[in-house]
């Protein structure tokens, strides 16, 4: 014979969750917090059995045949407000007896559950003191069922109504004055989505489902859960109002009107990510402007309007073209035109170096290289430092120092800390490779997409704005990116998701190989997607002085080429 769980919301003493343990007739259970199946919960807690289940077993072996108390009553259910006539409606039953000690009077509800007019099921509900676990058990096949008070109401009618509880039926059938079809899920939230699933044919034929369930995030996640599994526009979901838990708690409260006024006012459900645009107007001329800062490069602001917090923004160049040296500028160009905390991820170099790279541009100097420190005295370096890191902007840049493992969860769990932890509202992560090496997962392109997916998610999530480095793929033929070949999104390394995600591509450039020193020295910066302005092309020209390591910005006048056949905006 097949068991059927006849307590429910009991203790796990495997997990200690306070409700998540379900026992059945022969005494065992199972957690669906811990997922554990016990095999005699009664011995294991110590605690006395409740009150028996009147069954008996027919011919056939499938079902059980259920005995109603024959002494049960119809009558008015006082603690919870229900009329005589609503509890006569749902056939639910009021009966006299005592606690499973034989001491203390108490009284129980109990609650039939029908499968084509027949009756399946009854869930036996007994009073317990305000403050109390719930007290409740169930006798027969549940899951043979349909929803409770679902074989009162012919379908195909104009509204149903679905609540969480019995209780909860009684009282919205009760509330919206016995006009219109109220049913319930059978076990909770938890398992509303099966519920509805195995009623989906009765509920369908209604041309429009109030999903009421309780106020909490359980009860609110799965009335979500169970709009999706209904026809498009059919679902509307009721929020109970704020000081009510539920629909009985609203008709012991009295507060009918306001019940039927939310009920009235329910919104149609749409899937996250849909809107009515009529919905968006209010939203769109109350928008928020995203904080911002200019670039240091008047080319790179003509085309971008600037560096907004919340995107991601990848910087892609050949080896040796200076990436490293152009979000440098960029990290030393945030502290001083900001007041926000940066953070920096710089994967393939030591915190000093990354330090002193910042303080070089600060002193217009190579301070990484021994002979060029030595020209500068203690005081100077002192004051350059201070001006940095100390002062106004004591503790505002923070800096990976990755010794020891870099798994990439370490990595990133670092990440999100300068975010939330130290609240850097600029983080510049060089490079997107180094990650990818620090992953388990064999398949680059894979392995891309997922680092990708999770950077983009980080920006949306925080707020923050995100610096990315990028490097290239080899090219087919006698010229590769050391020779100044024009870069396009399709020589990023490794996935398309490097452009589908990243909100702004810039691309760096050079011809390390010219014979003119000038040339071999200027960095040419290719805007070659900007989702927020769709201009692309040619932004910029970088002159490097090997006095002052510093990248000067030249105008852009006679620079030769045409950008006419640049990719524009190929994963906007």
């Amino acid at each position: 014979m097949n068991t059927e769980f006849v307590e429910f919301h009991k203790p796990c003493p495997v997990c200690n969750s306070s409700d998540a343990c379900s026992v059945n007739e022969d005494g065992s259970a199972k957690c669906f917090s811990c997922d554990t199946f016990i095999q005699d919960y009664y011995k294991q807690t110590g605690e006395e059995k409740g009150m028996e289940a009147t069954v008996t077993k027919l011919k056939d072996n499938k079902h059980y045949a259920l005995e109603v108390p024959r002494n049960g009553i119809f009558s008015k259910i006082d603690h919870r407000n229900i009329a005589e006539k609503t509890a006569r409606k749902y056939g639910v039953k009021v009966i006299n007896g005592h606690d499973h000690k034989g001491k203390s009077v108490i009284k129980s509800q109990v609650f039939p559950y029908y499968s084509d007019n027949k009756l399946t099921a009854t869930k036996v509900k007994t009073e317990t003191p305000p403050g109390t676990k719930k007290d409740f058990r169930i006798t027969g096949e549940i899951s043979e069922s349909g929803l409770f008070g679902e074989q009162l109401f012919k379908s195909k009618g104009k509204y149903l109504t679905i609540v969480e509880g019995e209780f909860d039926a009684l009282a919205a059938y009760e509330m919206l004055g016995s006009k219109w079809p109220v049913v319930s899920i059978k076990t909770g939230a938890a398992g509303a989505v099966r519920d509805i699933k195995n009623s989906l044919e009765f509920v369908e034929s209604f041309d429009t489902v109030v999903i009421c369930f309780d106020r909490d995030k359980a009860g609110q996640e799965a009335a979500k859960k169970v709009a999706r599994l209904l026809t498009p526009n059919k679902a509307k979901i009721m929020r109970i109002p704020n000081g009510y838990k539920d629909a009985n708690d609203m008709l012991i409260e009295g507060a009918k009107s306001a019940y039927n006024q939310s009920w009235w006012e329910a919104k149609t459900y749409t899937p996250s990510g849909v809107i009515n645009v009529s919905d968006f107007k209010n939203k769109f001329m109350n928008r928020e402007k995203k904080p911002s800062v200019p670039y240091p490069y008047e080319g790179l602001n003509k085309k971008l309007y600037g560096l907004r917090q919340g995107e991601l923004v990848t910087f892609t160049g050949g080896t040796g073209l200076g990436k490293s040296s152009v979000t440098r500028e960029l990290e030393h160009w945030l502290i001083k035109n900001t007041e926000d905390n940066v953070g920096i991820i710089a994967l393939e170099e030591d915190p000093n170096r990354t330090i002193s790279g910042i303080l070089s541009i600060e002193a217009n100097a190579r301070l990484y290289i021994d002979q060029e420190l030595e020209r500068f005295s203690k005081e100077e370096l002192d004051n350059y430092f201070d001006i940095l890191y100390n002062g106004d902007n004591e503790n505002r840049v923070w800096i990976h120092a990755h010794f020891g493992a870099n798994s990439i969860e370490d990595i990133f769990s670092k990440l999100r800390y300068m975010i939330v932890g130290c609240g850097c509202k600029w983080i510049v992560v060089d490079h997107l490779h180094m990650l990818v090496s620090a992953t388990v997962e064999g398949d680059e392109r894979r392995a891309i997409d997922a680092i990708m997916t999770k950077l983009r998610s980080i920006c949306e999530e925080t707020g923050a704005g995100m610096i990315l480095v990028s490097h290239l793929r080899r090219v087919d033929g006698n010229k590769g990116h050391e020779n100044g070949i024009q870069v396009s999104l399709s020589h990023l390394r490794g996935s398309q998701s490097i452009a589908q995600l990243s909100d702004c591509v810039i691309a760096l450039e050079r011809n390390q190989q010219a014979d003119d020193p000038e040339e071999a020295n200027t960095t040419v910066l290719r805007v070659l997607k900007s989702r927020y302005t769709g201009d692309v092309g040619l932004a910029a020209k970088l002159v490097y002085n090997r006095e002052t390591g510093r990248l000067k910005e030249k105008p852009l006048e006679d620079f030769e080429g045409d950008d006419n056949d640049l990719e524009f905006n190929d994963y906007a």
